[in-house]
């Protein structure tokens, strides 16, 4: 498959250029078919977008998901600080099922995804832009996903 098009495949339906860009970061820091691991990707690279990053660890047997870090602009419109936490211990059980659901697919697969939503924040609802990033220290075996995330106006600007 041609770059651009799995470029257009991986990226699906989000449009925030941010997170296109950091699509580009990643993928311009693998190993020829490798992925690149946590250590390949620099904080000071991503100050534009740091702030809606978090970072997720992947434990195995079972598989389980824990917060290692999420940015600033995503824990104060939220009011709730996931640092450390499992995902399956999320108190909101509907995002909890969809948000396994996007993460186990990526650990499996080692592929990106990308999704967009809409949600209540702030007593409006609101767009936002989703993106997963495989990462594996070996390479192969995805350990960690950084996700990227941005939120557009409220959607009742956005004619929707």
């Amino acid at each position: 498959m041609d770059r651009e098009r799995q470029r257009a495949e991986h990226l699906g339906p989000i449009s925030s250029p941010e997170l296109h860009r950091l699509y580009d970061y990643w993928l311009a820091r693998h190993h020829g078919d490798l992925l690149p691991g946590r250590k390949d990707i620099d904080p000071q690279e991503l100050r534009f977008v740091l702030g809606n990053l978090i970072l997720v660890d992947v434990l195995r047997d079972p598989l389980r998901f824990r917060y290692r870090l999420m940015g600033s602009n995503l824990t104060r419109p939220a009011g709730m600080e996931l640092t450390g936490k499992f995902l399956d211990e999320h108190p909101d059980p509907t995002f909890r099922r969809i948000a396994i659901g996007h993460y186990t697919d990526v650990a499996q697969t080692a592929r990106p995804c990308a999704t967009r939503y809409d949600m209540v924040m702030d007593n409006r609802r609101r767009r936002y832009d989703l993106l997963l990033l495989p990462l594996a220290a070996d390479g192969a075996t995805v350990d960690m996903i950084l996700v990227g995330m941005w939120f557009g106006p409220p959607a009742d600007r956005q004619g929707g």
